[in-house]
């Protein structure tokens, strides 16, 4: 069976993931930073300081940070660890480069497609906040069918993306390091899961909030260390890195670059599924935030991207290609996937390698299993109704009871597949939505320390009225 599939899942990966993919997420991101004026330049400035303010008296469940710290519990996963060992075992050194350029310029997709989250979230009778990209193609763009689309694809993602390749991750490095029975894991993670996703939000937030500024300080910790380590070979894996992201050609330890095609499919593919710029995932947590006005909120958001990708998935490229060039025994023969790249790279740091490994991978994957469990609610809740939250709930539990012994390849290959499916609407939005996007940046951009913003109106569910853009 897993023979006759995976070829089919493979072909219909390569496809989704063509030039045609590639052009349209790299040229969103490069549109919308021209359109925006270049907003990277405010994410230091602006950005990290509003995403540790308070929001006195604004709609919304959860503070800023709270927000964003449930998006980066999605974002900071085993995309960071794995997913760049398998962009390195798959196009070669030089998809780090291609990785990092799409976290750099996914900023601006990411602040655009959270500025309309909230410009168009409306407020349920139990006053909860929804938003997102179905929200914003329905009341913004009076495209509902487009909206479900979108909500469909999403929250069939949440499955693979979110929970099953989380859990295999956390069972195989569990398995690998501690000895731990697969099935041991799955029910010990869909316990943990369960315990907090019933509890909504609110819930889920409370936790991210502790978990992934231990989580994302530690780790970082650790790649200095290891870089510490590796001084030497900082530099030639930078060069390398760079020079095999435009052509084929080998390194030292083995490594081996496919040329640019495959170092940008694969650098790209990792990329989105790292920082999740242009999927449409993070602002749906964007649109719960306290925040007085989009723009505020679009901005706390964009750091999300560059925590991830500019700093997380570059240190952790950087860790395994100067290892594994510092250490020929980990050559080409031996790489299979990103998680034995990784593993065998982390695995010649004495001591502090594979303790980072396990906790990194456990952390960061428990983390992106909870907050892609709100995305799936809100995505299912959109097109089911509340009626369809706990069958949810239940259903993506079993998944992660299940997901120790499923093949992780193919769950990669789904994940692929599903992320670009429901980017494609997201895309849309932000690029049919561009004017209004420019619109409400020139009008909020520069009263960010204001006090008396006028807050953006909250509508009730069910509105249907179409927005001026």
């Amino acid at each position: 069976m897993y023979e006759t599939i995976y070829p089919i899942v493979q072909a219909v990966d390569d496809f989704v993931w063509g030039w045609g993919m590639i052009a349209l997420l790299l040229g969103t991101h490069i549109f919308l930073t021209i359109r925006t004026g270049f907003i990277q330049t405010k994410t230091i400035t602006k950005g990290i300081p509003l995403s540790v303010a308070k929001e006195e008296g604004a709609d919304g469940e959860v503070s800023q940070f709270g927000a964003l710290a449930t998006a980066l519990a999605s974002t900071i996963g085993t995309g960071n660890i794995i997913g760049v060992g398998t962009a390195i075992a798959l196009g070669g050194p030089g998809a780090v480069l291609w990785c990092w350029l799409t976290g750099v310029f996914g900023i601006a997709t990411k602040y655009a497609e959270s500025l309309i989250a909230v410009k168009y979230r409306v407020k349920t009778a139990d006053g909860r906040m929804q938003g997102g990209a179905m929200y914003a193609l329905d009341r913004g763009l009076n495209m509902k069918w487009l909206g479900m689309i979108f909500a469909v694809f999403a929250g069939f993602a949440s499955f693979g993306i979110g929970c099953a390749t989380q859990v295999n991750a956390i069972a195989e490095v569990c398995s690998t390091n501690l000895g731990i029975d697969p099935w041991v894991v799955g029910v010990i993670v869909a316990g943990l899961t369960a315990i907090v996703i019933f509890g909504g939000i609110k819930s889920i937030a409370s936790v991210c909030e502790k978990l992934v500024p231990f989580m994302a300080l530690f780790y970082v910790i650790g790649c200095v260390i290891i870089l510490g380590i590796n001084y030497d070979y900082i530099i030639p894996a930078i060069q390398t890195i760079c020079r095999l992201a435009f052509t084929k050609g080998a390194a030292a330890g083995g490594l081996v670059g496919g040329g640019i095609r495959l170092a940008i499919q694969y650098g790209v593919a990792r990329g989105l599924f790292s920082n999740e710029s242009g999927m449409g995932s993070a602002p749906i947590a964007a649109a719960a935030a306290k925040t007085r006005n989009p723009v505020r909120q679009a901005l706390v958001s964009s750091t999300g991207t560059f925590w991830d990708t500019v700093v997380v998935c570059l240190m952790t490229g950087l860790v395994l290609v100067s290892t594994i060039m510092k250490n020929p025994a980990i050559n080409a023969d031996q790489i299979v996937d990103g998680g034995e790249l990784t593993t065998l790279a982390f695995g010649q740091i004495p001591y502090f390698g594979p303790f980072i490994l396990v906790v990194g991978i456990i952390t960061f994957a428990y983390s992106t299993i909870l907050g892609w469990a709100y995305y799936g609610e809100r995505c299912v809740e959109y097109f089911s109704g509340k009626w369809g939250l706990i069958p949810y709930r239940v259903l993506y539990i079993a998944v992660a009871l299940i997901a120790p012994v499923l093949a992780l390849d193919l769950v990669w290959k789904i994940a692929d597949i599903l992320n670009a499916l429901m980017a494609i609407p997201n895309l849309i939005a932000v690029l049919l939505l561009s004017p209004m996007i420019v619109k409400e940046t020139k009008k909020y951009i520069h009263d960010l320390d204001a006090v008396d913003d006028t807050p953006v109106p909250v509508v009730e569910t069910g509105v249907k009225k179409r927005e001026e853009k």
